[in-house]
């Protein structure tokens, strides 16, 4: 037994199997207790060192349990796995003399952990083969048999088609059908390949029927379930390309209308497409009813893909062309396209409205007709010629109305815990969290420091208790606890120092160390947060403090600057020198403008303080004055080197901040001008940033700017989310937050392009949007190529679609003329006249002739492009207006 041990604690794994195969079963019970003792002793230590014994341990445990049970939670430890080479062939040694029952049971539970039955199907199968047992057919299970088919592709010089490692292999026949069951595909099944190449999965799955793998019924029914159940884009590229690859026949194709109609209906859009198509040649078959026909229609004419609706309406023109007799019955389907945001949709719909309208009854007619109401402007003439008279129209732009969201409200931050239970609960659900509210941050701050102040023991034995099995609170040795945190932004630095995992003289060199190091805002704002940390855990050492001044009144972050007064006289009361980072902070959140008696209530305390909280509120200036700055640079686009100009922003300089503020605060105050270089804090804490700076919006916005615009321009997703909180701030909103806007209406993500529309509302609603000069933002972002009009056409048109047009119309009065200036109108110039076109319908313009220049030249080409139609629509509308 002790050569066993000592080979544990020298890491000789491969000795392992031999030491074992001479102990009888007391030994290796005996044995066991020892090997619970070293895994307990290695979880405090590094990691470093516990990767060393960690395979030993692992395989000397597993071959000392007698208990199935017992061995399969051993085998999943999570402290017993490492990112090395698998021990696995050396623990199926250790087990290659136990009962095929016994051992089936261990492969069995590992393959229902879902944490290890992926990682561990290399020991899972061994067992499988060696007690001969039924195959698992957990999840985990058939994602690492599949995975470890492709890996061996990988790993052979002279590969074979897939289709011939599946014959050979005996859990094929049944993990297969299971492929289709996943909730998500291994990721080498959906490598891009080619539909014919051998060794990839898609033509190998589709010839399983050919080579009696797997029954052909069995196979299309999974393609078109997993179909149906939608998912991610690239699996469900993967399951249609092999059902094209299948090639239904008519039979297949006629069993599943049902199918086929769910796809069209509320499928992604290849396979909506596909779908219709399949649904298409049923109806050339006739085996499609006018009534399923009808039904199928009303999903799909509902959709906004204007290919799919198109087709759509083709379809139905082919059928009415073939069967006078569904007039009445497909007619009110196609009117059910005037409710389509696309007007090309709207024309199509009516002249096939028009072509067969004298064979619908009389109540069919007139049903049409409330339809065509619907109908802008653009339609109205048309109208009237179909149905014989005036439509009912719309009733103009007299009364409209701009609907604007309500403008958000700042919410009272709620109090510090009173309780020590209920701040023990706040700091947990705060250390656990994935994404930490800025809010509870703040009230779990304040309340660590005052429960600190008042009993500091019996603090520190309530979170002890509660974060037991913390890494940084039991799981390594202090010092090397204190290394780790040295670089946090966390609440951890101050309950680590409360716990005494880091030393007094960690803090004070963090304290005296210049946290505001960096070039860019990011750094600048984490140094900040760096440095009110490490001062709180000081007030942990110390216990003199009794609460933070800068913890918020309100959720955006900003002070009331009366409740900060009186946090000012209750520290002159008790004699408690406020710390330096917290006053500071506290600064920059209160709440500035016409604060003249709270600057007055400040001076009388007589304090340095309340001096330089008087001083700030009668200032009443922005923390620094930003400016336009347009960023030349040469960009290379393949041979050519040209000059590409990026609209940004600068700041001022403010000695203030650097005369008075400590050192971590300084770089707020330096003048800052953008460069050709960015940093890499593309995910960092937003709200964090926000709340730092919570009444100076603007000139947040445009030390943020460089690397939004560099998001938008480079298409890089989820770079856009400081702005909807910047928009929300109570604080003043300038050019910096505008170009902000302008740069996110032009991103290239849906997601991202929405953050920035539900901006340009909220900002609307404040009255802090001056829509005009956005428009003349647009223009130059345009204009510079920085941004397209296809993508700010569909931000506006969703911006419009809530009720705000006048405000869209007065952005893009502001936009469009550089883009009809150019001599070759831009892609999305359309949809941009069409939206303008659609403001217009429905709150008017102000004035007649021609207020957008380059409309009227436009409108005057002729022809029947979208861009002339579009013009003329707009031209058209603008003057009846």
């Amino acid at each position: 037994m002790n050569e066993l041990l000592t080979a544990v604690r020298e890491s000789r794994a491969h000795d392992v199997p031999g030491l074992l195969a001479g102990m009888d079963r007391a030994e290796r019970k005996a044995a066991l207790a020892e090997l619970k003792t070293i895994r307990k002793e290695a979880r405090n230590w590094s990691w470093t060192e516990q990767g060393k014994v960690r395979k030993a341990l692992l395989v000397a445990g597993a071959g000392c349990q007698t208990s199935a049970a017992a061995c399969a939670a051993w085998i999943g430890g999570r402290d017993l796995t490492g990112w090395g080479r698998s021990p696995f062939p050396l623990v199926l040694a250790v087990l290659s003399d136990r009962d095929p029952e016994w051992l089936g049971d261990v492969a069995h539970r590992l393959a229902a952990r879902p944490a290890t039955a992926e990682p561990a199907y290399e020991l899972i199968a061994g067992l499988v083969k060696q007690a001969r047992c039924p195959v698992p057919t957990s999840e985990g299970f058939v994602q690492g048999w599949a995975e470890s088919l492709s890996a061996a592709q990988l790993r052979r010089r002279r590969r074979r088609p897939l289709v011939d490692r599946l014959r050979d292999d005996p859990f094929a026949a049944t993990l297969l059908p299971r492929i289709f069951e996943l909730t998500e595909l291994p990721p080498p099944m959906l490598w891009p390949d080619d539909a014919s190449d051998p060794y990839q999965w898609a033509a190998t799955l589709a010839a399983l029927p050919e080579e009696g793998l797997l029954e052909r019924p069995v196979l299309v029914e999974a393609c078109v379930t997993r179909l149906l159940r939608g998912g991610k884009v690239n699996e469900l590229r993967f399951f249609l390309g092999l059902l094209r690859t299948l090639e239904l026949t008519e039979q297949e194709e006629s069993e599943r209308v049902a199918d086929w109609t769910g796809m069209a209906a509320d499928g992604a859009s290849t396979v909506a497409g596909h779908a219709q198509a399949v649904l298409a040649r049923l109806d050339g078959r006739g085996e499609l009813s006018v009534r399923a026909l009808a039904d199928i229609s009303a999903s799909v004419l509902f959709r906004t893909e204007k290919k799919l609706v198109r087709s759509q309406l083709v379809l139905l023109g082919k059928v009415l062309r073939r069967d006078p007799s569904a007039v009445d019955e497909l007619l009110p389907v196609v009117a059910s396209a005037f409710e389509h945001e696309d007007i090309d949709v709207q024309e199509r719909a009516l002249k096939l409205v028009a072509r067969y309208l004298p064979a619908a009854g009389t109540p069919v007619r007139e049903g049409l007709a409330a339809s065509a109401a619907l109908l802008g402007p653009a339609h109205r003439a048309m109208v009237t010629e179909v149905f014989g008279g005036p439509a009912v129209g719309r009733s103009g732009t007299e009364g409209y109305e701009e609907l604007l969201p309500p403008v958000p409200e700042p919410q009272p931050l709620d109090p510090p815990p009173a309780t020590l239970p209920e701040l023990v609960e706040v700091v947990v659900a705060l250390i656990r969290s994935a994404t930490p509210d800025v809010t509870a941050f703040e009230r779990a701050l304040d309340g660590l420091v005052r429960h600190a102040h008042n009993d500091r023991s019996a603090l520190a034995d309530a979170l002890r208790d509660a974060l037991a099995g913390e890494w940084w609170v039991e799981g390594e040795p202090p010092s090397q606890t204190e290394r780790s945190l040295r670089s946090e932004t966390s609440i951890r630095v101050v309950v680590a120092t409360l716990l005494g995992r880091v030393s007094a003289r960690a803090v004070k060199e963090e304290r005296e160390s210049w946290t505001g190091t960096g070039t860019c805002v990011h750094a600048a704002l984490d140094g900040i947060l760096k440095a009110r940390l490490w001062e709180a855990a000081d007030a942990m050492l110390n216990g003199g403090t009794p609460f933070l001044l800068a913890t918020p009144t309100w959720h955006t972050g900003s002070l009331d600057p009366a409740v900060l007064v009186e946090r000012l006289g209750t520290c002159q009361r008790l004699g408690v020198r406020p710390g330096e980072a917290d006053f500071a902070q506290a600064l920059l959140r209160v709440r500035r403008g016409d604060q003249l008696g709270a600057a007055e209530a400040a001076a009388l305390l007589g304090t340095p303080e309340g001096d330089r909280l008087a001083a700030w509120l009668r200032a009443d200036e922005p923390l620094a004055r930003v400016y336009r700055f347009d960023l030349e640079k040469r960009v290379r686009q393949g041979q050519t080197v040209v000059r590409s100009s990026r609209a940004l922003m600068a700041s001022r300089e403010r000695p203030l901040i650097e005369e008075e503020f400590p050192r971590s605060f300084h770089w707020l105050g330096r003048p800052q001008v953008p460069a050709h270089s960015h940093c890499y804090h593309w995910d960092g804490r937003p709200d964090q940033w926000t709340a730092t700076l919570p009444e100076d919006a603007e000139t947040l916005a445009a030390w943020l700017l460089p690397n939004i615009a560099t998001g938008v321009v480079e298409e890089i997703r989820d770079t856009l989310s400081p702005l909807l909180l910047l928009a929300e701030q109570d604080a003043p909103a300038g050019e910096a937050v505008r170009l902000m806007v302008a740069y996110g209406l032009g991103a290239r993500h849906p997601e991202d392009r929405l953050l920035a529309v539900d901006a340009l509302l909220i900002l609307a609603a404040r009255q802090q949007l001056d829509a005009a000069l956005l428009g003349e933002q647009l223009a130059t972002l345009l204009g510079n190529g920085l941004i397209k009009p296809n993508r700010l056409a569909d931000s506006v048109r969703t911006a419009a679609a809530t009720g705000a047009y006048r405000t869209v119309l007065s952005a893009l009065t502001g936009a469009l003329p550089g883009l009809l200036a150019q001599e070759k109108a831009p892609r999305g110039l359309g949809d941009l006249l069409s939206v303008a076109a659609e403001c217009v319908e429905h709150c008017g313009a102000a004035g007649g002739g021609d207020p957008i220049p380059g409309l009227a030249e436009t409108a005057a080409r002729g022809g029947s492009s979208q861009l002339v139609r579009q013009a003329v629509r707009l031209k058209a509308a603008w003057e009846q207006g």
